[in-house]
Formats: C-alpha cells, sequence, structure tokens
C-alpha cells in the first residue's frame, strides 16, 4: 500500500518534494486527494529563524488543474509552527509547500501559472472562456489580476539603440523615444529631446 501510496505521489505531484498522499478517491466528477505535508520544519516567513515546533495544524482546500476531465478536490493538512525567536512578533505561522501552496492562496502554484499562461495568451473574457472549457471556471477580472501579479521578465541590456521623437499630443508636448534596434522594441520614453536628457 505505501508503494502504491509513493506513486501515487509521484504521479500527481511531481516535482513537489515535501507533501504526502494519504488516499485518493475518485469518483465520476471528481478526484478527492488526501495530502498532508512532510517536511521536518518551516522557516517563520517575519524573522527567518527555522522551528520544528508544531503548534497545530488544519486543512487547506486550494483548487488545483482538472485531471482526465475531472476536478480535483485537494484536501491538503498543514501545520502551524511557533516560532522559535522571543523577539519575533509572529508568535505562529504556517508552513508553505514549495511549489505547491503559497501564502493566503487558495489555488494551487501550477493552477495558478496554467491561468497566467492562458491570461497571456488570450487576455481576460476569451481566456475566462476557455478556462471553462479545460474545467476551471474563472472570471476574466481573475485571469487579468493573475497576469497583472507576474513579475515583468527580463530584459537584455540593448547592443544598438535608434532614437527618434514622438508626440503625445500633436504639436504641443514632444519627447523622445529609445527604440532597441535588434528587437525592435521601445526602451524608453524621455519626456523632452535634450541632449541632456538623451545622454543621462
Amino acid at each position: 500500500m505505501e508503494e502504491i501510496m509513493i506513486r501515487l505521489k509521484e504521479l500527481l505531484f511531481p516535482s513537489i518534494v515535501d507533501v504526502a498522499v494519504l488516499s485518493l478517491d475518485v469518483s465520476i466528477e471528481a478526484v478527492q486527494v488526501d495530502a498532508e505535508g512532510t517536511a521536518n520544519g518551516a522557516t517563520c516567513p517575519a524573522c527567518g529563524v527555522w522551528s520544528n515546533r508544531v503548534h497545530g495544524s488544519y486543512l487547506r482546500f486550494p483548487a488545483d488543474v482538472p485531471s482526465a476531465g475531472r476536478s480535483v478536490v485537494l484536501q491538503l493538512r498543514v501545520r502551524r509552527f511557533t516560532c522559535e525567536n522571543s523577539k519575533c512578533a509572529r508568535r505562529t505561522f504556517v508552513e508553505q509547500i514549495l511549489g505547491l501552496t503559497r501564502r493566503h492562496g487558495q489555488r494551487t502554484e501550477r493552477l495558478r501559472a496554467t491561468l497566467a499562461a492562458v491570461g497571456l495568451a488570450l487576455a481576460g473574457r476569451a481566456g475566462a472562456r476557455l478556462c471553462s472549457v479545460l474545467g476551471f471556471s474563472v472570471s476574466r477580472s481573475t485571469v487579468l489580476r493573475l497576469v497583472d501579479a507576474l513579475p515583468e521578465p527580463e530584459v537584455p541590456a540593448p547592443r544598438v539603440v535608434g532614437v527618434d521623437e514622438y508626440a503625445t499630443r500633436k504639436g504641443r508636448h514632444d519627447g523622445t523615444v529609445l527604440v532597441d534596434v535588434e528587437t525592435r522594441r521601445p526602451v524608453d520614453l524621455l519626456p523632452d529631446r535634450e541632449a541632456s536628457s538623451l545622454a543621462a
């Protein structure tokens, strides 16, 4: 039986280390997965001190990606640890399973990533329609909010820069635009046409 649970863990959570599958119940409409965190302890998010003193535990129900057309109900038992630092403002804190949960998150990290990818490709309204076809119902505002929460991509420093003028209002306000010639993407907008601004 233990070997089956290990295989289920590898199937359901392939890249997540500190989680164990306790049971699995499959019906026509849904898959219920009971799981728990298995780390020896956790780091306090406020002061960064490691703790393994368990204060208690409770169940979380983060939404997850569907499996074979069935919705996945994840019942995850997480522990609340007592902070070992007596000077820390937080007395207790909840463990976060890397790659699966985040603080105050109602979705697993892979569902967040999927929704953000759909949002990047299709934006709000069309993204929400595709998500309902894929089996998870979200609003267009949620899709856009997840896209907005993504970090800015790392842009390499341009090697060749083109300089041109632009006007926000015709004949009233002119500025300077810098463009990466190789990628043809804007690098910066300068508020005026002065040589000193361009040099800086």
